[in-house]
């Protein structure tokens, strides 16, 4: 027998915004999160605009020995952790430790520690690498502190399907939920990959926009985009098997029904033209819902305002919904929070969540000019009040080729 998964808790770090609340009222608003790159002297690179986390005081999670001891995509983690927690009103004193886990992905974990001790092996010698450089580069140390802080002595792991990472460990944390393996899970994802080398690295790729206008850079789905932007922060969600959350009286804010995971089998970094590896993922997803194409409300894209992947999305959703695709409200949010790489999915996973609970969808900023090639609704520029919005899909696609989906549902009291 499968239980059902609801979310009852969540927290966020964006450049949006470190809270929920907060985070939710610019997306509705269609405020762009991407500004100038001030983490460092960008004259000598082609990429100068990125999504970096604004107005953050890591002291409000973590003291200053631990921030020292952790590079910054695991304090990010550990912030949302805490708001997450905070606002599902676990009391871990009343809960089997063992029944709770935690499952947090990083596309590439610590990369600002990386980049800084290797500069000071090669400036000052391999005895004055950090004696903490492994445990703070290494991308499961997010669900480990996270782990460690609460007390939860279930399943702790990182999943690493790249920008697939957030989405992919909500759908494991799904799973084990649904399976019986837990009660509870901490669960999404974490970036912090705005520093000298991740720039160079995403640029070199010809991965990122070269566009010197932050709020005009990214512009998924249109004509004009030329590549995405890179952005920090974390998601997280807590999961929680209903009969559980209603036995103490949780607050409920959606509900997980289904999960598709596939791969492209294809190439390192493009996606599949046709989208057939990103259609198989959300027909699986759609399938264990147990929904059909007419009953998809909205669709956060993975949409990266890059070439390949906004075409290649547009053939995948076509190829899953059908002539539906057409009547189907589809949005990147990635417009305003710019791309938090494994972070994303989870991020994203709140967006729909939201826009299910407030029957508003998101809007997806600078579309301009509309290309022959992406021809679905995508929601332009201003969002959309609607009616009564009941299931969203949100779409991650990772380098590597991963495809993942998460099928989420308004929550109706019962």
């Amino acid at each position: 027998m499968t239980r059902r998964c609801v979310v009852t808790g969540m927290g966020a770090v964006t450049s949006l915004g470190c809270e929920v609340d907060k985070f939710w009222e610019n997306i509705k608003n269609g405020v762009c999160g991407i500004e100038n790159i001030t983490q460092f002297d960008t004259t000598d690179y082609k990429v100068k605009v990125a999504a970096g986390v604004k107005d953050f005081d890591p002291e409000k999670y973590m003291d200053k020995k631990s921030i020292k001891r952790n590079d910054l995509f695991a304090v990010y983690a550990m912030a949302a952790a805490k708001e997450a927690m905070a606002d599902s009103g676990i009391d871990m004193n009343k809960e089997t430790a063992e029944r709770v886990g935690v499952i947090v992905g990083s596309g590439v974990g610590g990369l600002i520690t990386m980049e800084e001790q290797v500069e000071r092996l090669k400036e000052k010698g391999p005895k004055r690498v950090s004696p903490l450089f492994i445990p703070m580069t290494i991308g499961n140390m997010a669900s480990g502190n996270i782990a460690i802080e609460f007390g939860a002595k279930g399943i702790s792991e990182d999943i690493v399907t790249a920008c697939a990472s957030g989405t992919s460990s909500i759908g494991a944390a799904y799973r084990n939920i649904k399976h019986g393996y837990m009660d509870v899970c901490i669960t999404g994802g974490t970036e912090a990959a705005i520093c000298e080398i991740g720039v160079a690295g995403f640029a070199n790729l010809t991965a990122l926009s070269c566009n010197e206008d932050p709020k005009d850079a990214c512009k998924p789905f249109d004509k004009e985009r030329d590549g995405f932007i890179i952005g920090d922060g974390a998601g997280i969600l807590i999961l929680e098997d209903l009969e559980h959350a209603l036995a103490r009286n949780a607050k409920i804010y959606g509900e997980v029904v289904g999960f598709g995971c596939t791969s492209d089998a294809y190439h390192m970094t493009a996606p599949l033209t046709d989208g057939s590896g990103g259609a198989a993922a959300m027909k699986l997803a759609m399938e264990e819902a147990g929904i059909t194409p007419k009953d998809v409300d909205y669709i956060n894209a993975h949409g990266t305002s890059t070439p390949a992947n906004d075409s290649s999305e547009t053939n995948a959703i076509k190829l899953a919904l059908g002539e539906e695709a057409y009547n189907t409200p589809v949005s990147s949010t990635k417009s305003m929070t710019g791309h938090l790489l494994g972070a994303a999915g989870a991020v994203e996973a709140i967006i729909s969540i939201k826009a299910l609970e407030d029957n508003f969808l998101p809007p997806t900023i600078n579309y301009k000019n509309p290309d022959e090639e992406c021809d679905l609704d995508y929601i332009p520029n201003e969002g959309r009040k609607v009616e009564d919005a009941q299931y969203a899909l949100s779409n991650s696609l990772g380098f590597g080729g991963h495809n993942c989906v998460l099928c989420l549902k308004k929550w109706n009291g019962k």
